[in-house]
């Protein structure tokens, strides 16, 4: 019998057969206990991550960084006190009715329009300047109710407050040195805007700004 045989042969040949081995594998149920480890450990990160997100937000600490670009909008304490709304661009206080000098000229075919129009403006608390018919350049050139037209500084003033009486007006600029803003009445005018409505609109323009909530009195 040969060493090699096992006991209980009989001395007996035995023959290896096939071509697959055992082969050493790492259990899987180790890998498993990996991947669940590794799943509770971001779960467990994003649960915490919630937490003081909610923590934030209802603690009043959310808007923070809100409040503190809004802040950087709130005016300078040592500042004037804003008593109305700011013409764009310009810083100055929008002008009122009365400080506006309207002059009303007729570009249509129609007669009497001019005079009606700046006896209404001058109810409404506007100085009526020149009263009389459009010049050649826009007489019986303007399709649409009207044309505001004056300095390229009353853009952003008189022609916004006279704006709020005439819907569908176009505001235009020309080289005057003057603060008094033309108003030519165009084809499709049939009056000023309605008295409420046109108080409405100015209003609105001219309010103060809010308050900003964030800023400290």
């Amino acid at each position: 019998m040969s060493m090699l045989t096992p006991p209980g042969m009989g001395g007996k040949k035995y023959r290896i057969t096939g071509d697959r081995y055992p082969r050493m594998r790492r259990p899987r149920h180790r890998r498993r206990i990996a991947l669940a480890i590794t799943a509770a450990v971001c779960a467990l990160a994003l649960a915490g991550w919630g937490t003081l997100q909610l923590i934030d937000v209802f603690g009043g600490r959310g808007g923070t960084a809100q409040a503190a670009q809004d802040k950087k909008k709130c005016p300078d304490k040592g500042g004037t006190k804003q008593t109305g709304a700011l013409a764009a661009g310009t810083g100055k206080p929008l002008p009122k009715p009365a400080d506006v000098t309207v002059n009303v000229l007729n570009a249509t075919a129609r007669g009497g329009l001019a005079k009606t129009t700046a006896d209404e403006l001058k109810k409404r608390g506007f100085k009526v300047g020149k009263v009389g018919n459009a010049p050649p350049a826009y007489d019986k050139k303007i399709k649409g109710t009207g044309v505001l037209l004056g300095a390229r500084t009353t853009s952003e003033g008189a022609q916004q407050v006279l704006g709020t009486q005439l819907e569908g007006a176009e505001p235009k600029t020309d080289t005057r040195k003057t603060g008094d803003v033309d108003l030519l009445i165009g084809d499709t005018f049939k009056a000023l805007a309605e008295p409420a409505a046109a108080q409405k609109s100015l209003t609105a323009l001219t309010a103060p700004p809010k308050a900003n909530p964030h800023c400290q009195k």
